[in-house]
């Protein structure tokens, strides 16, 4: 009896190592195999007491018009939305059209509608937070009043992460 119980307590614990080194795996992948694109940020207020020094960031394409998305369905708080991204002439890329349906190709970016205001929708993409250093956290504070730019790795299913913020260009 003693053989099979250590079997079981072998395998819970390789099961649950397994299942963390695949959430960070599946993090990690767009840092690993995405596409680099430099996106313009927008001021937010960089601090909370709880979670420490970090800066929190927002896009042009955070707020999207409500006109951009059909409203057939209703577009509901928690729906998947997929922002497609064009690369301007200062080489940034920016907001080109909303769906709700993945597009088959192109730069897209997946999110998440977190409210609506009726005329907007404002969408999380996992890339609103920036963490650093007290003092490095001040620096951005500062630089993203002029707005920053920052650099995003999207992997071909939309999901992105943020690689690094650089002062305004």
């Amino acid at each position: 009896m003693k053989r099979p119980f250590v079997i079981a307590i072998v395998a819970a614990i390789t099961l649950q190592v397994g299942v963390l080194v695949g959430m960070v795996g599946a993090a990690a992948l767009p840092l690993l195999t995405g596409t680099e694109i430099n996106v313009r940020t927008v001021p937010v207020d960089p601090r909370d007491l709880f979670r420490g020094n970090y800066a929190r960031l927002g896009y042009d394409f955070s707020m999207i018009d409500a006109d951009e998305l059909p409203t057939q369905p209703t577009v509901r708080v928690g729906e998947v939305v997929y922002v497609t991204l064009q690369q301007a002439e200062d080489g940034l890329h920016e907001f080109a059209s909303a769906s709700l349906q993945k597009p088959e190709s192109g730069l897209f970016l997946r999110g998440r509608v977190e409210y609506s205001t009726g005329e907007q929708y404002s969408v999380l993409y996992g890339i609103e937070a920036y963490f650093a250093s007290y003092e490095e956290a001040i620096e951005l504070e500062r630089q993203l009043r002029d707005r920053a730019v920052a650099t995003l790795a999207v992997s071909a299913d939309g999901r992105a992460r943020l690689k690094s913020i650089q002062a305004g260009r």
